[in-house]
């Protein structure tokens, strides 16, 4: 399925979550994930056939594949929509977006700051191509079975992200371009990623101490 809710209440309730795939990364970061967690797999069992250093340098290969290739994810969260990123996660409330667009990244301001995303985008190739020739989005509600092409798919996410923006403004009143989406721009959540960051300190350290050895 190409878009993923858990729920259906009424849109913008609290508990509404929509996920979005991402549409490219993914494939080049579970294959660099797998062969690297192999690798510390082999130094720890076979000790003598596989150094410690590359055994350890591959874990820090695992944890920045994951970080970089895995991570990002962009969700529709109740009011407010979702970027993962590599080293935190933004929360930014639907209403107080003022512009968006999904060219090789998505990418969007709010309360004049701008943030983006590679989870969502499209390669050089597909922008040209989706110019010359232009198509009708599929829509994943409809089949959700269908898998949607990257260029289709992210035009998708930016239809459906758009859309509901249009539904957050209208249910608090605030107009597009106002000083009240401005303002609204200063609630904007974020979190750092500490678990995948603190990993990450641990196994550069460990890397560079066997190094060092």
């Amino acid at each position: 399925m190409d878009s993923q809710q858990s729920h259906a209440p009424a849109p913008g309730s609290a508990d509404e979550v929509e996920r979005f795939r991402p549409t490219s990364g993914r494939f080049t970061g579970i294959v660099l994930v797998t062969s690297s967690l192999l690798v510390v797999g082999l130094a720890l069992v076979r000790p003598d056939e596989v150094i410690p250093e590359v055994g350890v340098g591959a874990l820090v290969v695992a944890v920045v594949a994951w970080m970089v290739a895995l991570r990002p994810r962009v969700s529709l969260v109740g009011d407010r929509l979702e970027l993962r990123g590599a080293v935190d996660t933004v929360e930014i409330p639907l209403a107080a977006i003022e512009e968006l667009s999904v060219r090789q990244l998505l990418a969007l301001r709010a309360g004049d700051k701008r943030y983006t995303s590679t989870a969502v985008g499209r390669t050089r190739r597909q922008l040209v191509k989706a110019k010359n020739e232009p198509d009708k989005v599929a829509d994943p509600d409809t089949d959700p079975h269908a898998r949607v092409a990257a260029p289709r798919y992210a035009q998708f996410v930016e239809e459906r992200i758009r859309q509901r923006m249009d539904e957050a403004r209208a249910a608090t009143g605030i107009r597009r371009g106002s000083p009240e989406q401005v303002a609204s721009g200063a609630d904007v959540r974020r979190r750092v990623a500490w678990p995948e960051i603190s990993f990450l300190v641990v196994a550069s350290v460990a890397f560079v101490a066997v190094v060092a050895l």
